[in-house]
Order: C-alpha cells, then sequence, then structure tokens
C-alpha cells in the first residue's frame, strides 16, 4: 500500500476516534429524552395552595430595539405561544436616542401579558433589570444607586442582573438578583465541543444539548443568601433566559431576506429551558400590576422546565396560626412546619441561609419542622434522570422568613 494510502487512513482512523465521545453524548441524550418523557408522564395533578393560581412565563427576553438582538415581535410572540406561556417580561437594552420600553411589547397579545421593561447600566458596568422600565434608565452617567432609586420613584423593580459582576452589593432599594442567567452559564461552553456535539445531536435534540452545560449557579446563590442575611431584606430570587435570538449563521439577500440560515438559540427554544412561574391570588387576574407584585412579594419559583414540567411544585409554612408562601415572612412560635410538595418524585433539599440542612430523597413531598429564625428555602433534584442532569437542580424555590 502506498504511503499516502496509509497515511490517509490513519487520518482516517483517527477523526472516527475523536467522534466517539461526542456519540456516545449524543447517545446519553437520547436515554435523557426518554427519561424527561417517562418522567412528565408519572405527573400527579397539582398541589399548589388553593388560594393561588400558577401562571409560568419567561424574564430577561431582548428584541431588535436595543440592539444586539435580530429578533422581532412576531417571532417572541410566537415562541410565547409554542411554549403556551401566560407571560413574558421584555428587558430592552437602553438607548439614548428613544426609549425602548416605550417601544416594546406590552399588555396582552395572543393572549400572553407582556411587561416593558429596561436592562440598565451603570457607570461601573452594573446591570440591573427595570420592571417596568422608563427612559429615565437611560443616561450614560446614573450610578447604580441612581438607577435603583428612579426605578423605586416611579414604582418599579429593580433587580440585580449578572450577580458574578456586581459591585454594589451596599446599595439600598434594590428588590431582588438574577440568580441564574443562560447566557451566563452558556459562556463556559468551549466551541469547538459544541461544534462536534451540534453536528451529533443538533438534528434530532437541538434543546438537550442544554444539558451538556447547565450548572446550579452556585456563586450567585451563595451571593444572594448573603445579601439577604446582610440587609435583612426579603429578595426575591429569579432565573433570567436572556434571550436574543442572536447565535447562528445566514446568507441574506441585498434586502436582507434570509435565503440560508441556521439560527442556534430561537425565542422558541430558550424559552423552553428555564422558566419563572409566579403565584397570584385566584381572585385576582394575571395583569402586570399583580404579575409585579408576586414577583415583589417573591411568590413565585424557578423551574428547568426543559427536564421535566415543574408546574404544581409548592413551598408553604405554617406555625400553627399563620399560613404563608415561599417569599413570605412567618413568626416563630416554638416551631414552624415547612412542607414542600413536587408533581414527581424526587429529592428535596432544605437549605437554612444558603446551607443545606435536611435531605431527602424519593419523594412526592416532605414536611421539616425548625424551631429557629432563619431564611429556609428548597432545591428539588431529579435523582432518577441520568447525569450530569440528576446532580443540578429541578426547581429552585425562594424562601420563607422564619422571625
Amino acid at each position: 500500500m502506498k504511503r499516502w494510502k496509509k497515511l490517509l487512513l490513519v487520518l482516517l482512523f483517527a477523526v472516527l476516534l475523536s467522534q466517539l465521545p461526542f456519540a456516545y453524548r449524543r447517545y446519553k441524550l437520547g436515554r435523557l429524552h426518554s427519561a424527561i418523557q417517562a418522567l412528565n408522564s408519572q405527573r400527579t395533578a397539582a398541589t399548589n395552595d388553593s388560594a393561588f393560581a400558577e401562571y409560568k412565563g419567561v424574564v430577561h427576553v431582548h428584541s431588535f430595539l436595543g440592539g444586539h438582538s435580530n429578533g422581532n415581535f412576531e417571532d417572541i410572540i410566537a415562541a410565547a405561544k409554542s411554549n403556551q406561556l401566560n407571560f413574558v417580561v421584555l428587558t430592552e437594552h437602553t438607548s439614548e436616542d428613544f426609549n425602548t420600553a416605550a417601544m416594546t411589547l406590552k399588555g396582552m397579545h395572543a393572549g400572553i401579558l407582556f411587561v416593558n421593561g429596561n436592562e440598565a447600566g451603570a457607570t461601573n458596568a452594573d446591570r440591573l433589570l427595570l420592571l417596568p422600565g422608563d427612559e429615565s434608565a437611560s443616561g450614560t452617567k446614573l450610578t447604580t444607586q441612581d438607577i435603583i432609586s428612579n426605578a423605586k420613584s416611579r414604582g418599579s423593580l429593580a433587580l440585580v442582573a449578572y450577580p458574578q459582576d456586581f459591585k454594589s452589593w451596599g446599595a439600598n432599594g434594590y428588590d431582588g438578583v438574577e440568580v441564574y442567567n443562560v447566557y451566563t452559564n452558556a459562556r463556559q461552553i468551549k466551541p469547538l465541543v459544541m461544534f462536534f456535539d451540534g453536528l451529533w445531536t443538533f438534528g434530532s435534540f437541538p434543546d438537550l444539548l442544554f444539558a451538556n452545560f447547565y450548572r446550579r449557579p452556585g456563586e450567585n446563590l451563595q451571593k444572594w443568601d448573603e445579601a439577604i442575611t446582610s440587609t435583612g431584606r426579603k429578595l426575591v430570587a429569579v432565573a433570567g433566559n436572556d434571550a436574543h435570538a442572536n447565535v447562528g449563521i445566514s446568507l441574506n439577500d441585498s434586502s436582507g431576506k434570509t435565503l440560508l440560515g441556521l439560527q442556534l438559540d430561537p425565542y422558541e427554544r430558550s424559552f423552553h429551558l428555564v422558566r419563572v412561574h409566579i403565584l397570584i391570588p385566584k381572585d385576582q387576574p394575571l395583569s402586570s400590576e399583580t404579575l409585579l407584585k408576586a414577583l415583589a412579594d417573591g411568590h413565585c419559583f424557578m423551574g428547568f422546565d426543559l427536564f421535566g414540567d415543574t408546574a404544581g411544585f409548592s413551598f408553604s409554612g405554617s406555625n400553627g396560626m399563620d399560613n404563608r408562601i415561599q417569599g413570605d415572612e412567618i413568626e416563630l412560635k416554638k416551631e414552624v412546619r415547612l412542607t414542600a410538595s413536587t408533581p414527581v418524585t424526587s429529592r428535596i433539599v432544605l437549605l437554612k441561609d444558603g446551607k443545606p440542612i435536611q435531605d431527602e430523597s424519593g419523594t412526592k413531598g416532605r414536611e421539616f419542622v425548625v424551631n429557629e429564625k432563619g431564611t429556609y428555602r428548597v432545591e428539588i433534584y431529579l435523582p432518577q434522570l441520568p447525569q450530569p442532569v440528576s446532580d443540578q437542580p429541578w426547581i429552585i424555590s425562594n424562601p420563607i422568613y422564619v422571625r
């Protein structure tokens, strides 16, 4: 055999050998897909407190208005419909030339509630999500405290975005923390690895590529827990999709029409990964006002619905006289009974002031008796799913504050 043929065979063998890990990862995602389908078939009826209705949606979404995105309103509405969302919170980048919050989607469209927010940047590069947004957030010389104070003066919520980079934890008045962000999580992706993962998996399980890089936001959860302790205030935690629909390649004609393209992060996919589930009293309608009040009260939880429908999860507390849900304060009277319920068998981890104190597996519900003041929340895991998903949170609740 000629030498060049031998070299070609060696090269071909090396290429095939290099693809074995990606073929195996594709096989594992196929197993995960089957396991998720089986999990969803085992769901029981929702067990949320009967006084509250649950609504699911996404927070931190961008359109073409503030740059960094090519997404249009029709795309966003269609993606929300296909995901059967109840609400979408837009957080348009600000502009010196026009009010992006006033120009974006707001109110009801196709039966879905849209809230017109902003993502605002401070002089020290801090970022905040303002709900709803306003043109006052577009100044180039605003400090973090300026942005928060302006938001509070007009009745808006101010949430810390990208907490791993946030510097102004001593600022007064912010309402919560975006403890999980899809974009931040995705920054750990190795492009070459993702390229080959995509070649093997994109055609079959494009959404589940997320499973290869999803990780518990440990650093951000710690910063949130510490901020609650240091301020002594209630601070809501939310997950951000940071949806831009701006990753991909395309071939366009002179008019801008796409002739050929591949969109890696369409809104439809981004909206499937993680959602915020809001609890609103049943005697009140879903509106911008009731949605933002539920967020401010912490009456919500984060659900990584890609790995199984999280609707129906509940976390409540009782001291024998008063009953409260996540986000609420409750007085310690000898003891408080905290109850977590999930729609499928799971592992329930109770945390006090950010530290795990009890861990229960193989259950759809667990009552924890606590007799110390503190900030209590739960994280829910699905050990029956294949790794690495089984080791990452499926649900992250907001706390119950035992005072």
